[in-house]
Parts: structure tokens; C-alpha cells; sequence
């Protein structure tokens, strides 16, 4: 699971108000981004590993001529920060953890653009008191000069501390079950030790990932990957493997985070036909991604 950390929460006893958590207005987020900005994060996620495979140089800024956006970087952009950490959300943000991921890609990604993201929150479940809550979301990202509709990411946030407030207690998002099957194709992202240093200039600096006495305060002997680089891993994965490297085919993607990984470990995704796919930390034979649906997008 990936872990969200709050600098403000101050510790207050409050309660959350189903209502007003549900229309909590989070302010719209525009940014600019070009060339560097796309190469970071295709280099985050494991491009160009492979100096020689031009396919993965496409999306590094490497090739002059043929110059490519990663699709899971829709995940970055117009990111509204932790907007949980307002005390007005009633949320225990000290609690709170990112349980599922998922992108729909509607257009091509431009490579260089300005954007404007809203993100809203699409549904509460109060599993019951000492159990949780479970927070459904939706970001929405549009070009800024003609307001088409980029891509959709969604996700679900475990609010740990929040369990028994008075919601209701569903309706629940099934989770994708996987083949029974082994999976057709399999494909190994390892990651590197210096990683996370990386990938938190993706608009993600939680000391949990680059400080290793805040990761000792949470349990871990070192700091742990960022849960939406492993994500961006898996993306690569099914880039490479169901779409040929070919960003126009790549369609939508979740999943489920089950586990950390720790920088250095090798991500291996193990894919099946239908589109279904999990991925395991190798070296503690970890699965950290679960219940995973890739769809390939329909030609136009």
C-alpha cells in the first residue's frame, strides 16, 4: 500500500461530516509542463535502462526525432497535494493510506501543454468503527486551451482512522479477480537504489521515501519506493508488453497496491491475455500490486 504522510495534522479529535467530505471543494490545479517534465518521469518509472532500445529512448527525451509521453504520467499531473491534511476534512490524516490506482488515457498526451486538473471525491463507505473508511476519488485533466479531456485518473484512499462516523456502508468497488491461469507474459522493471530520489521530483517529497530516520519511525530499515512509481513501473510494463511501446494503444489501467517495495528490488509483472496483470517485489517474492485490468485502446 502506499503510504500518505501529513505535515499539519495536529492531532484534534474530529469526526468526518459524510456531506461535507463528500463536496469538499478542492481548488483546481493548472501547470505548465514540456520536455523535461516527460523525460523525468519516463526515466522515474525505468526508461532507458536499455541505452540501445530506441523504443524506451523515445520516452527519455533521448531521440530527436521521435519524442514520446508516458501514459502514467497523467498520474503527476495537476496533482492537488495532500489536501486530506486540512483539518476541515475531518480525516485523521495521520491514517490515511492510497489502496487502489487507476488511469483512462481519452486523447494523446501532449508533450508539451498546459493543463488544469479538478479533482473530486466520487464516494465515501464507512466500514465500521475500528475498521475504516474508504474514500473513492476522481481527477480529471484538460487541455487548458480547448478544454478537451486528456485523461481520467480515479483511486480509493483507506481513511484507517475513520471507520464507524455515521456513513453508509456501501456500495464497495469490487475488486478485478485474477485468471486462475498462468499469467502469458512476464516482465522485469528493476528498479534502482537511488530511485525514489528520483521520482520525488514528481511532485511527491514524503520524507518516508528519502529520509531514512522518518522511514525508521515508520518501521522500515530504510526508505521505501513511492507506491505510484511501482505504479508507473507496472504502466511501463504493460507499455511494452500490450502495446509494443506504442503510447496511442494504451487505454486504462488499476489496480490495487498490496505491499511496499523497497529501492533496488526488481518489479516483475506478470500479465495474462485478457488484460489482467499483478506485480511482485522479486527478491521477497512481495506481490505489491494486486487485482490489476489493463485495457488496449480501440484503434480510432
Amino acid at each position: 500500500m502506499r503510504w500518505m504522510r501529513s505535515s499539519n495534522w495536529m492531532g484534534a479529535a474530529v469526526t468526518i461530516d459524510h456531506d461535507k467530505l463528500l463536496n469538499f471543494d478542492i481548488p483546481e490545479i493548472q501547470q505548465s509542463y514540456g520536455p523535461a517534465e516527460v523525460a523525468l518521469y519516463g526515466l522515474s518509472v525505468g526508461m532507458g535502462q536499455d541505452p540501445t532500445d530506441l523504443r524506451q529512448l523515445a520516452y527519455t527525451g533521448g531521440l530527436a526525432d521521435d519524442r514520446r509521453v508516458m501514459p502514467a504520467i497523467v498520474n503527476v499531473l495537476g496533482h492537488p497535494g495532500f489536501w486530506l491534511s486540512n483539518p476541515e476534512t475531518g480525516v485523521n490524516a495521520l491514517k490515511v493510506v492510497h489502496g487502489e490506482q487507476g488511469i483512462t488515457i481519452h486523447r494523446a498526451i501532449p508533450e508539451q501543454a498546459t493543463i488544469r486538473a479538478r479533482t473530486r471525491v466520487t464516494g465515501l463507505v464507512d466500514k465500521g468503527e475500528g475498521r475504516g473508511a474508504l474514500m473513492y476519488y476522481e481527477k480529471q485533466i484538460r487541455d487548458a486551451t480547448d478544454d478537451s479531456l486528456i485523461a481520467t485518473c480515479t483511486g480509493t484512499t483507506f481513511l484507517r482512522g475513520d471507520g464507524g462516523y455515521g456513513g453508509p456502508a456501501g456500495p464497495v468497488k469490487p475488486a478485478h479477480q485474477l485468471p486462475e491461469t498462468p499469467p502469458d507474459h512476464v516482465f522485469d522493471t528493476p528498479t534502482r537504489l537511488e530511485q525514489a530520489l528520483y521520482y520525488r521530483w514528481n511532485g511527491d517529497p514524503n520524507p518516508l521515501h528519502l529520509d531514512p530516520r522518518v522511514a525508521a519511525k515508520a518501521g522500515f530499515d530504510r526508505p521505501i519506493l513511492h507506491g505510484m512509481c511501482s505504479f508507473g513501473c507496472a504502466a511501463h510494463a504493460l507499455l511494452a508488453v500490450m502495446c509494443d511501446y506504442d503510447a496511442s494503444r494504451f487505454g486504462a489501467m488499476a489496480g490495487r497496491f498490496t505491499a511496499h517495495v523497497f529501492p533496488g528490488e526488481t518489479l516483475r509483472t506478470e500479465i495474462w491475455s485478457d488484460g489482467s496483470f499483478r506485480t511482485r517485489a522479486v527478491e521477497r517474492d512481495k506481490v505489491v500490486i494486486g487485482n490489476g485490468l489493463f485495457r488496449v485502446k480501440e484503434a480510432a
